[in-house]
């Protein structure tokens, strides 16, 4: 093998040389999987109390990517392990739902995020952080590989940084930091616009993917609306990664239509999980907060929903990431409210503390009551309490920094004391 510095020494290995094990629990279409990506050449044991189940190819090994396994999580089952690694299981009706998003460190061109300076991109210690604080469940809002270009030569803050759609730059940018809290606690992950068919597309569907995986199809540009039940909740998770802010694109908005129609027959409540929010801020000129997704905003005026209703109303809460910031927003509509968790550890964005008088794209006819924005890398902790949950939000060292509520219900709202 030839010589390379240490820091390069990784990018010199061949992919299946460096596949080091990853495993977790994932919430499907119709349950819960174990995954693993493992760089042997067979498929491991899925061990349980109930019986041993033989883990079957999700994904053969390519130049590219090591062997994907999966095996449902057998119901009833209250022990899981891998080769002697124990796995987190679902949990009935979780009473404490870890939520953050935007997570990986951003190289693309002349935006070179310092992914070697923890103050520059916290994720790993925040991961380690949230899995001290043992959530039931943890889902993660979308966007998890952003290192799309290489680290230019000199540019320390990112050098020995891989970059493009393999295990590798997954490994670094998700697997590696997040393992500490995929052994915590089963896993929602949403596909944001990071993992749309011409960024990291392939790799998410490969290793993420709540459905079967297909080698003969390069890229599935969406996929339908799947939920998972959590007992006293259902979580309606939509694939919006394609989902275009400031141009409406009226061949796609029939599709999230249709998914907005699906979440309508869900049984209440429902939380609606996706990436892109809808109506949500950033700062725009002169300060003033702006935002609103044309395309989302389309598709809820044709899904026509009973009432003239634009979101459901079985649906109690919107989570999404996507902006780069803490947000929670009560909409003067029959608009369930909204969080937005995106600062999970990609450059952070610049929001408006104060969100009320939001100036929406398009004519949604959607108006911000009250609402407002934490600046900071973080991620909050959902714990069930009576009439509702509260809502702690948490910098990336694990410190609690504020503490607001969400009251469920038809007439629910998010409230952030100051």
């Amino acid at each position: 093998m030839k010589k390379c510095a240490l820091a390069l020494l990784f990018l010199c290995l061949p992919i299946t040389a460096q596949a080091a094990d990853s495993a977790w629990v994932q919430a499907v279409r119709d349950g819960y999987e174990a995954r693993i990506v493992t760089g042997a050449a067979q498929c491991p044991v899925l061990h349980t109390q109930k019986s041993d189940v033989a883990m079957a190819v999700r994904a053969a090994a390519t130049e590219n990517f090591p062997l994907v396994c999966a095996a449902a999580i057998p119901a009833g089952a209250v022990d899981a392990s891998i080769a002697g690694a124990a796995l987190p299981l679902p949990v009935a009706g979780p009473q404490r739902i870890l939520v953050l998003g935007d997570t990986g460190c951003r190289i693309k061109g002349a935006a070179l995020q310092a992914c070697n300076d923890p103050a520059k991109w916290p994720f790993p210690q925040l991961a380690a952080a949230a899995a001290r604080l043992k959530p039931d469940l943890v889902i993660h809002v979308g966007d998890y590989l952003y290192r799309e270009s290489p680290c230019p030569a000199g540019a320390d803050g990112c050098a020995g940084s891989p970059w493009g759609d393999n295990w590798t730059t997954w490994q670094a940018d998700f697997y590696t930091p997040a393992a500490p809290l995929l052994a915590a606690a089963p896993v929602v992950l949403v596909r944001g616009n990071h993992e749309d068919c011409a960024r990291a597309g392939p790799g998410w569907l490969r290793l993420q993917g709540p459905l079967p995986f297909d080698a003969a199809v390069p890229c599935a540009a969406h996929l339908s609306l799947y939920d998972v039940d959590l007992g006293e909740l259902r979580l309606a998770v939509m694939d919006d990664s394609t989902a275009e802010e400031t141009e409406l694109n009226r061949d796609e908005s029939p599709i999230y239509a249709a998914d907005l129609t699906g979440m309508a027959a869900l049984p209440a409540p429902v939380w609606f999980v996706h990436h892109r929010p809808i109506w949500a801020a950033i700062t725009g000129p002169l300060g003033i907060p702006i935002g609103g997704n044309l395309t989302l905003m389309d598709a809820t005026h044709i899904a026509g929903l009973h009432g003239n209703r634009l979101i459901a109303s079985n649906v109690e809460l919107m989570l999404s990431g996507h902006i780069h910031s803490f947000e929670a927003i009560n909409f003067t509509k029959d608009v369930p409210p909204q969080i937005v968790a995106g600062n999970g550890g990609d450059d952070l964005h610049v929001t408006p503390k104060n969100l009320r008088g939001t100036q929406f794209l398009g004519h949604s006819g959607v108006i911000v009551a009250d609402g407002l924005s934490v600046g900071g890398f973080g991620f909050l902790l959902m714990t069930r309490a009576e009439g509702g949950w509260t809502i702690d939000l948490y910098d990336s060292a694990g410190n609690k920094t504020r503490t607001c509520r969400f009251t469920s219900g038809k007439s629910g709202r998010v409230d952030c004391p100051v």
